[in-house]
């Protein structure tokens, strides 16, 4: 949480205020490309609570004390907590869903089936990238131009999977303050963790510490791993909590009834579904990997993760008796092309946009173990009534850690 005033209109350190807080904060966004619009439509209208309760300059960066990210949901965390030359976010919640309108066409470029029709384009996707990534590459490395890891105005958390290591390597705040060499670029870090295979290439980096070490890095997309970062980022606090890096008030490093956590999720199409076990019983390598435009193994990868993140996030929660303390928002009825991670029409943007909207119009709900869908948690009302609460509640503890930390006047 930054060290802003209520009003937003100054940050300094994002932890100098921890010591007086009551609460830790945690925001989370899953991976999806272009179904990022979803959760941009989520966290527009949380910020917008926030600006009603303390101005119209107050950005989600001054409330949480961390926010994670995965693959499009580690670009938006960049957008919402890189400095500008006022040293506040570049950008406003409000204009996440702009970003995604603008530049969704040109990241994923709606090709034509062509001379050879659909054939030739599936032997053209099997032989490379879907996308060839030039424009996000260009495009993020000019919004967020050599902006380290170690400058964001909240403390962050980016997963990416490091394929000749063949492990995850985790980007966050808290290492990049001790490991120079983990303290890389922001631009470096988004292009990684949205390098979704089949999709968008692979891609290398290296980092120099002041001693002139080198690390080179070979990632891709940090779905791989975790596809719902929230567990992440609430264990990367934990571990600072435990070492004692920082100087956070009171609390255990097991505590979860001392953590806010909003997790927000970036759309399934588990209601519809999509696959069987009758039809995948046939299916070679090929099917595996391509499957009418779609690609099974890896929207099968992605979604178990989200899903074992958010069971478990939400076990932790019920075992300290804080369920209201995690609130997740996920819809899990998409169709069609909306359950798509780059079909950049128009048309599908704008069904997007209103896929979010209609979410917070929707009741509170968490996942059934059972069946994975997600069901209304009775008498919590809607996810927009929740989403005010929680507002109320960072604008509280933005408060609380501000007056503490004020000089007493006589």
């Amino acid at each position: 949480m930054a060290a802003a005033d209520v009003n937003g209109d100054s940050s300094s350190s994002n932890t100098a205020l921890l010591s007086n807080g009551s609460l830790v904060t945690v925001l989370s966004i899953d991976g999806g490309g272009v179904r990022g619009i979803i959760p941009g439509t989520i966290l527009a209208f949380l910020e917008s609570k926030l600006q009603e309760l303390d101005g119209e300059n107050a950005r989600l960066a001054d409330y949480f004390d961390v926010i994670a990210g995965t693959s499009t949901g580690g670009l938006v965390t960049a957008m919402l907590t890189a400095p500008d030359k006022s040293n506040r976010p570049i950008y406003a919640a409000k204009d996440i869903n702009d970003f995604y309108l603008q530049h969704s066409p040109k990241i994923f470029p709606q090709k034509q089936a062509g001379i050879f029709g659909t054939t030739g384009r599936l032997i053209s996707e099997i032989a490379g990238p879907k996308y060839d990534g030039k424009y996000l590459h260009s495009l993020v490395k000019q919004i967020l131009g050599e902006t380290k890891l170690h400058q964001t105005l909240s403390s962050v958390v980016i997963p990416a999977f490091d394929i000749k290591l063949l492990q995850p390597t985790i980007f966050s705040s808290y290492e990049a303050k001790f490991t120079p060499l983990k303290d890389a670029n922001l631009s470096d870090i988004c292009i990684a963790t949205s390098a979704a295979p089949t999709y968008l290439p692979a891609y290398y980096f290296e980092t120099k510490d002041s001693g002139g070490n080198i690390r080179s890095f070979n990632l891709v997309d940090g779905g791989l791993a975790v596809n719902n970062p929230t567990l992440l980022a609430i264990n990367m606090v934990t571990k600072d909590i435990y070492e004692q890096k920082q100087d956070y008030f009171p609390v255990k490093p097991s505590d979860y009834s001392k953590f806010l956590v909003l997790s927000l999720g970036t759309g399934s199409a588990k209601v519809e579904g999509k696959y069987t076990a009758k039809e995948a019983a046939k299916w070679g390598v090929l099917p595996w990997l391509y499957l009418d435009g779609k690609t099974p193994i890896i929207d099968m990868y992605s979604q178990a993760s989200a899903d074992m993140a958010d069971i478990m996030t939400s076990t932790l929660f019920q075992i300290m008796h804080a369920e209201k303390n995690y609130l997740r928002l996920q819809d899990d009825t998409l169709k069609g092309n909306t359950s798509s991670v780059d079909i950049s029409s128009k048309e599908n943007l704008e069904a997007l946009v209103k896929i979010g909207q209609e979410l917070l119009k929707k009741p509170v709900s968490r996942v059934n173990v059972e069946t994975g869908v997600y069901e209304p948690a009775v008498g919590e009302g809607t996810n927009e009534e929740a989403l005010t609460r929680f507002a109320k509640l960072l604008s509280n503890e933005l408060k609380r850690r501000v007056n503490a930390a004020a000089p007493n006047k006589s």
